[in-house]
């Protein structure tokens, strides 16, 4: 029986080239001279610090541009509000969301059953498992869930006859 899957993975490769073209830019633009600003990469996320809230949301638009032109999406960044901390510097903390969820996935299975395609998803951990007779099918539920909106990013694979 064909079958697909639906994930969200994120490319770490990308992730890392985009970080470090950011925190490159960061320390070379004459705008950031002398604020301290830094991009990292923490077990939490990606850590954006530096000594003012407006600043701190400069430096995140700089990883924002460089993700974009790597081909990261941006519906993998959970974006923090910024913090304050010493002597009135600032922080954000932007999480790299990965897997689909228990709710999306069953949004998801919910959205194949009402398209009325002969097709039957089912939930496997942090993945969803399309599968059908027909491979007509299959394709016309992928063309369906890229046309929804979806605040994941979703990828197709393992696409078997």
């Amino acid at each position: 029986m064909p079958s697909f899957d639906i994930v969200s993975s994120v490319d770490w490769a990308e992730v890392t080239n985009a970080l470090n073209q950011a925190s490159s830019e960061v320390g070379q633009r004459y705008d950031f001279r002398g604020t301290e600003t830094s991009i990292e990469k923490t077990e939490n996320g990606l850590l954006i610090t530096a000594n003012s809230e407006e600043r701190a949301r400069a430096a995140l638009d700089v990883l924002e541009s460089k993700m974009v032109r790597r081909k990261v999406s941006l519906k993998f960044l959970d974006k923090k509000d910024p913090e304050p901390g010493p002597k009135g510097s600032s922080k954000i903390l932007v999480a790299i969301k990965e897997g689909i969820d228990k709710e999306h996935a069953k949004d998801l299975v919910k959205r194949i059953k009402d398209s009325k395609l002969k097709v039957q998803g089912s939930i496997q951990g942090d993945a969803v498992r399309v599968s059908g007779k027909k491979r007509d099918d299959l394709q016309s539920a992928i063309a369906l869930l890229k046309k929804a909106e979806i605040d994941i990013e979703l990828g197709f694979i393992n696409f078997r006859d």
